[in-house]
């Protein structure tokens, strides 16, 4: 199961220590014209993480302000807020020739046991049902005979994607707000599932940002190309709820609730394949026409 971008993504999680709270990360190489945002959000949580001890990541809020370049290095400056028996704060920026291309205020906790309560899964055909979209978009041809489909559909990604929603088919190309896809990391991960999983959690924050701000322009995909806007992460939201099984089947449940003032926002959550509700997100999102 192991694919070589998957790799190349933990490699370019294990972060370089140049200072005390100064990290260095590399870049995936397959970034294109701008650095891929899940991997400013991962390297930025993994940074923090070299700063805590036993607890865990269960919130990160941040702000993408500038377009990251791939050809530079990222610059990881760790602020420690606060240290508490059982939350610990962080605040991180990265920065590339001078300039913060993003900032991120993350939260730890230390393991508790309390009440409980989640929604349950939607009823939603299991990835053994479900094409790999690689493959679809592959047979397909891409974005290049279809401009609704993204530029990277054809490309290798770290997660396999298996989207309920054939890409390629009429239920795929109808409007609708909703976009649910199971992903599943394509490297075996060898912390254990329970408290203290750094990786795994950096890991979710990357697939947190794949295809959210394109489920805001779903709703208009008979309106405008996809190729016509200009589409962007502006802020982002992760809470972690439970453990992260990051190599093992997870849907990807997202859904845009508004678009307005050339911003999309859009709402997912993370569940195990045994229905459990691991994790939420929400991101605005840039939904731009181009000039």
């Amino acid at each position: 199961m192991t694919s070589n971008r998957a790799e190349r993504l933990l490699n370019a999680l294990d972060l370089k220590q140049i200072e005390e709270n100064l990290y260095l990360g590399e870049n995936e190489p397959e970034n294109g014209e701008r650095i891929f945002g899940g991997q400013v959000l991962a390297q930025a949580s993994m940074a923090a993480y070299r700063t805590i001890t036993v607890l865990d990541a269960h919130s990160m809020h941040g702000y993408f302000l500038r377009p990251g370049d791939p050809s530079k290095r990222v610059l990881y400056e760790v602020e420690r807020i606060r240290d508490g028996r059982s939350f610990s704060t962080r605040r991180v920026v990265a920065i590339q020739s001078g300039q913060a291309i993003f900032n991120m205020d993350i939260s730890f906790q230390a393991s508790e046991i309390g009440l409980e309560h989640s929604l349950p899964m939607p009823n939603v055909p299991l990835p053994s049902e479900l094409q790999e979209d690689r493959k679809v978009a592959q047979r397909l041809g891409g974005a290049e005979a279809d401009p609704r489909l993204s530029t990277m559909s054809k490309l290798e990604r770290p997660f396999e994607l298996r989207s309920v929603f054939e890409l390629g088919t009429p239920a795929w190309a109808e409007a609708r707000a909703w976009n649910p896809v199971w992903v599943r990391f394509m490297a075996p991960v060898t912390e254990a599932v329970g408290p203290s999983q750094p990786i795994s959690r950096c890991l979710l924050a990357y697939a947190s940002d794949m295809g959210l701000v394109s489920t805001g322009y779903l709703p208009h995909q008979h309106e405008v190309d996809r190729s016509q806007l200009q589409l962007a992460s502006l802020d982002h939201s992760l809470w972690i709820h439970r453990p992260v099984p990051i190599d093992q089947w997870l849907l990807f449940h997202k859904r845009t609730s508004i678009a307005q003032g050339a911003r999309a926002l859009v709402h997912a959550d993370f569940f195990s394949s045994d229905g459990q509700l691991i994790a939420s997100a929400t991101q605005e999102g840039l939904l731009r026409a181009k000039e």
